[in-house]
């Protein structure tokens, strides 16, 4: 049994933390931390906890969290650069939720998220979070940069396509929407009820600062070569869960999209390929750390168009993370997150 810990559990990728880690058989939530609600009882503030963890926010300790094997940050960007240094010199292995260590460019980090990197030594030893391209580096990772909601379900849909070399890699295009939870627990107008409610709208189609995150994964994909990517995300009035619709040119005719991604993610446990015809919903993934993907050629012809559908939090997030747990500690990969998705 591992000893966990999680900084900033107060968050929606923080309760989501709790939620799975409650039910793993190999994994103990012992200290979680808040400044602001330090003191104060978990299920207080989330009630559905009542019961199930039995905790109580507290300030962020060194040494308290030194006594863990793992501890996860589910902060906002930048809070992870001025305590993963000394966690780790402890011979903690950390796993961060937020961009902190995302983007191997430390300039573009800051021009993106707006604020000088503190970390910027660390940047090299973190292991980029993606299971299903990235496994054996995270097996004997020490720092995990968890990848964002959207960069999953892009890479994850366009993988098979780039590996096989059979697509345009100058003109890919990726329709993505989010649930509100995305946006984080802040308060916002923007992400108010009446706002959201019975409406659907792009934003930051100039340019996303998960933008960067995504060429990058898809550069390595690609072994190195140029990606050209269109990437506009979109909100919608759920509260968990993305859709991401993904466009290419093929550039070899003759090959079998659907049996591609059949024989790319047969042995992957939370990656799901639908049936030829078959198209995935959001709601078929709610609260799980399953991936559906289906994919299309449209009237036979060049274009190949490929639907994803996840959780945002969880295998967006915090499934993925525990995903990486999983696989750093030797457990088996799918320990804690093998529960259904919420329906109805």
């Amino acid at each position: 049994m591992i000893k966990v810990g999680i900084v900033g559990a107060t968050g929606y990728t923080g309760v989501e933390l709790l939620r799975l880690l409650a039910g793993h058989p190999q994994a103990r939530v012992t200290v979680i931390t808040s400044r602001g609600e330090q003191g104060k009882p978990v299920a207080d503030l989330y009630p559905n906890l009542r019961g199930i963890v039995d905790l109580t926010f507290s300030d962020p300790d060194l040494d308290t969290l030194g006594a863990c094997d793992v501890v996860f940050f589910a902060t906002p960007h930048g809070v992870a650069q001025s305590m993963v240094a000394d966690i780790l010199a402890l011979g903690v292995k950390v796993i961060d939720l937020s961009a902190d260590f995302r983007i191997r460019d430390a300039d573009l980090w800051e021009q993106w998220y707006g604020q000088p990197h503190s970390a910027r030594g660390l940047i090299s030893q973190a292991v980029y979070g993606l299971p299903e391209f990235n496994r054996k580096d995270i097996k004997s990772a020490s720092l995990i940069a968890c990848p964002g909601c959207y960069p999953t379900s892009v890479q994850l849909g366009f993988l098979p396509l780039i590996e096989a070399g059979c697509i345009d890699l100058e003109d890919l295009i990726a329709n993505s929407a989010s649930g509100v939870s995305g946006a984080g627990r802040q308060a916002s107008v923007a992400n108010l009820h009446t706002e959201v409610s019975d409406s659907f709208k792009a934003y930051a189609v100039s340019g996303h600062r998960h933008h960067p995150e995504i060429v990058q994964g898809l550069g390595d994909m690609a072994s190195g070569k140029s990606v050209g990517l269109t990437f506009v995300p979109h909100l919608l009035p759920i509260n968990r869960g993305i859709h991401t619709t993904l466009y290419a040119n093929l550039t070899d005719l003759s090959v079998d999209v659907q049996a591609l991604f059949e024989e790319r993610y047969k042995d992957e446990p939370f990656v799901d390929v639908l049936p030829a015809g078959r198209y995935p919903e959001t709601r078929s993934v709610r609260g799980s750390n399953y991936c559906r993907i289906a994919v299309q050629r449209p009237q036979g012809g060049k274009k190949v168009v490929v639907l994803v559908v996840e959780d945002n939090l969880t295998k967006g997030a915090s499934g993925q993370g525990i995903q990486c747990m999983n696989i750093m500690f030797g457990f088996p990969e799918s320990a804690g997150l093998t529960a259904a998705a919420l329906l109805p």
